[in-house]
């Protein structure tokens, strides 16, 4: 049976990927979901694991830790799931949450306006218009695929995709392939497709670091043992989450071992690739940790085959047959694939919330988002973002920073409730200090320091992406809601005397 938009509630939760499942089933666990609704654009949940169905797709976090905690699965096939089992998960969570049943599906956000008067959210959806006293934004900060403005690109007869958009329809068996970008989606979907096309060409503006994936299958005593007492698994992912942090130690604040992380990774490109012009080309100038590391087994040794050419420059144009590089030599191709990521700064729904000064949340960043403690921004009252700007990580899972943002807006919600407060919107002050605070804390570290051009940096330079510190600090700080650095707006009496 399909839900029905109504025509108000309570919680308005935009997106139904790990960050509103999370919040959602938060909210229910807290008693706090009989006026909570779910909205989803796509026809079913799981955001970035129901789009991105490219070959090879998988999480580059252990499956142990990359899952919510309080949906625990034994069953996990491998290490590292690959894409249609953590699908699978998100959609089981979802039904056995009771989050499904509380969710609007082909249902897109296009417009949402604060009303200060009413003290409500009014919302525009593709189905239909609705009130909400709080919205949730839970659309994901890697949701928007990013293909580059390229000369030409329009006037190619061939195929063009994203990988983020994969067209399954689309045979590229015996065909020229040019791949455009050597991110995290690349390393996972060259190698698979390599023995199927003619020939690959790929355009790489900058090598990434490269270290090997310690991925294993899990047998079946493994996790029958996970079943039979779940207090292994409890202590597997523990000892995963312990071993994460530690990477947090060197990027952050002892970046002087970071050579040492370095000399693995060129070893390791040594043994991949025999080619020392190669070599060369796919040893990054960067200091490790700068940008993510790439977590592969095959990728360097794909690069290195003889039906694979690495162009190690950006692609400059497209002709009607073929694509050229900075080098100018025009490469004649039958398909061209971007594996060109997203804009985590210039996230899709800032241009589609408007505050109480009417300006939408894009305006008022201005290319450089900020928000107190990553989830509220002032202007923007009863508005909480989910995997805001500051909350990014570059060692561990970002489930953990979810459920910690989902324990922050379940703490606001029943404060709101128990003061009898119609709106909370964080003071300008504390949101400033707050990000100064982030600012101060990013300075030392490689994201900031190791000389990359990476998509952490916003449109001012500013790193506006990356948390800086362990996980742990940022749950600490969401534990409680901070009624203190809000202006509350209380519900008006009803029960005066006339």
């Amino acid at each position: 049976m399909t839900l029905e938009l109504p025509s108000h509630t309570r919680v308005l939760v935009v997106g139904a990927g790990f960050g509103g499942l999370t919040v959602a089933a938060g909210l229910v666990r807290d008693g706090q979901a009989d006026d909570v609704l779910v909205i989803e654009r796509a026809g079913e949940v799981g955001g970035t694991w129901r789009q991105n169905t490219y070959p090879g797709c998988a999480c580059d976090v252990p499956t142990t830790l990359y899952s919510l905690s309080f949906a625990p699965s034994p069953d996990w096939s491998h290490t590292f799931a690959e894409q249609p089992e953590i699908f699978d998960y998100l959609k089981e969570v979802a039904t056995r949450t009771g989050v499904r049943a509380r969710t609007v599906v082909d249902c897109e956000l296009l417009e949402a306006n604060w009303d200060d008067r009413a003290a409500v959210w009014r919302v525009r959806t593709s189905r239909g218009d609705l009130t909400a006293d709080v919205v949730v934004a839970a659309t994901g900060a890697l949701s928007a695929p990013n293909i580059p403005a390229i000369a030409g690109l329009e006037s190619f007869r061939g195929t063009v995709f994203h990988s983020a958009s994969w067209n399954h329809d689309h045979d590229l068996t015996g065909e020229r392939i040019a791949v455009v970008g050597t991110g995290a989606s690349a390393v996972q979907f060259v190698p698979r497709i390599v023995d199927r096309v003619r020939r690959v060409t790929v355009f790489q503006r900058t090598a990434s670091w490269v270290i090997p994936r310690t991925n294993r299958r899990r047998g079946a005593t493994e996790k029958r043992v996970y079943r039979r007492f779940p207090l292994t698994q409890k202590m597997s992912r523990g000892l995963v989450y312990l071993q994460r942090e530690g990477y947090v130690v060197v990027f952050a604040y002892l970046t002087w071992l970071l050579p040492l992380f370095a000399l693995v990774a060129r070893g390791y490109l040594r043994r991949q690739v025999s080619d020392p012009v190669l070599r060369r080309n796919l040893t990054p100038s960067f200091t490790i940790g700068c940008k993510r590391m790439l977590l592969s087994n095959d990728w360097l040794a794909t690069l290195d085959r003889d039906d694979v050419d690495v162009v190690a420059s950006g692609l400059t144009r497209v002709t009607p047959t073929g694509v050229i590089g900075e080098d100018g030599v025009e490469r004649a191709v039958d398909t061209i694939i971007f594996g060109t990521g997203f804009t985590p700064t210039e996230p899709p729904v800032a241009r589609r919330v408007r505050g109480t000064d009417g300006r939408t949340l894009a305006e008022h960043w201005d290319g450089s988002p900020s928000a107190h403690r990553g989830m509220t921004v002032h202007g923007f009252p009863n508005l909480f973002l989910m995997y805001g700007p500051n909350t990014n990580l570059g060692h561990s899972s970002i489930v953990y920073m979810l459920e910690s943002q989902a324990a922050y807006v379940t703490a606001a919600l029943a404060h709101m409730a128990a003061a009898g407060l119609v709106s909370v919107d964080v003071s300008a002050l504390a949101q400033d200090e707050y990000s100064g605070r982030m600012e101060a804390a990013l300075r030392s570290t490689v994201w900031n320091r190791g000389g990359c051009a990476s998509w952490y940096l916003d449109s001012r330079g500013r790193n506006s992406v990356m948390w800086p510190t362990f996980t742990w600090r940022y749950r600490s700080r969401l534990r409680r809601f901070d009624a203190e650095n809000y202006r509350t707006v209380a519900r008006a009496r009803t029960d005066a005397p006339a």
